[in-house]
């Protein structure tokens, strides 16, 4: 009720809308309609009250409620179902659980903060509350465990795609799982997979955005090198309709994915790359390679041409751009 309440305001927004027209098109009684309006007044939405006029919404908090994000949300898969909240340890593994005990593909958990946020090979994400989009999408493709890796790719298209179209930043992918902006990272994204040795049961990709973030408060190991979306420009986005916009453009490569289009998005990964034609060195357990990065191949993996003139095909690691 809260929802529709809110989607009445806000499509007479600037105007009023009056209790007793709220309450003929939900069918609640007036008293309904002013207990509701309490309640959205505690979460943070300011909304102005005249007997004679009825309500009008002034300002929506800066949460990601799920009122906030229902009505942006135009995907056919992902977001269908969403989970919002306060806090949690990590969006990651919350999502896992969730997706062993049987949650719908599509399913987005989504946090305020991060007690425990994950990067990748063991490292912490610094998720403060409000400074963040923190989610996790899990996802259920009818694929070979071999091309899980290839949904990276699609989502760092999907998140470098969303931050240009809704901010005009030149964002861009560093190899594997990182996004720029201004040279700095803005963006990560943790893949982890349950699978048999023919089939995958489930994904859960975790992506971290920076928004906003204060940088006094940056960990002294990261202030070098991160930056926050809105700390990049002087472009106004809102979180949620950042998410949103993410949320929906994954939806659709998701899709395109599924048919057959990867090569296609694979060009897109391309052109928005930082990594390619640039000299790089990939560092791993037990492996540190220099090179230029050509290219990366139908499988994901990253092209590197050594000094020597041969080919080293890198299938994960930590890249440095020189």
């Amino acid at each position: 009720m809260e929802l529709k309440i809110l989607l009445l305001l806000k499509e007479k927004h600037p105007g009023y809308v009056s209790g007793e027209e709220i309450s003929r098109l939900l069918g609640v009684s007036r008293t309904a309609v002013w207990k509701h309006m309490c309640r959205l007044k505690e979460k943070g939405y300011e909304i102005e009250a005249h007997s004679k006029i009825g309500y009008r919404l002034v300002n929506s908090p800066d949460k990601l409620y799920e009122n906030e994000l229902t009505g942006l949300m135009k995907g056919k898969i992902i977001g269908k179902s969403l989970i919002c909240l306060e806090s949690v340890g990590s969006t990651n593994e919350l999502a896992k659980e969730l997706a062993q005990s049987g949650a719908v593909e599509g399913t987005v958990v989504v946090a305020e903060e991060q007690t425990m946020g994950k990067g990748r090979r063991g490292r912490t994400w610094y998720s403060p509350a409000g400074r963040g989009l923190w989610f996790t999408v899990i996802l259920r493709p009818p694929i070979s465990p071999v091309d899980a890796a290839k949904l990276t790719l699609v989502t760092a298209v999907a998140v470098t795609k969303s931050i240009r179209e809704m901010t005009g930043f030149p964002a861009g992918i560093k190899w594997p799982n990182d996004v720029l902006v201004s040279g700095r990272k803005a963006a990560g994204i943790l893949t982890e997979m349950s699978a048999e040795i023919e089939t995958v049961n489930h994904l859960v990709v975790g992506i971290g955005i920076n928004f906003n973030l204060d940088p006094g408060a940056i960990p002294s190991e990261i202030a070098e090198i991160a930056t926050s979306v809105t700390r990049a420009g002087e472009e106004t986005v809102t979180r949620a309709a950042l998410l949103a916009g993410i949320l929906n453009n994954l939806d659709s490569l998701y899709q395109d994915f599924l048919s057959g289009s990867f090569p296609q998005i694979l060009s897109a990964w391309r052109e928005m790359s930082v990594t390619l034609n640039r000299q790089v060195k990939v560092e791993s357990v037990g492996m540190s390679e220099e090179g230029i990065a050509i290219d990366i191949d139908e499988d994901g993996a990253l092209l590197l041409q050594k000094k020597d003139g041969t080919i080293k095909k890198v299938l994960a690691g930590d890249v440095s751009l020189r």
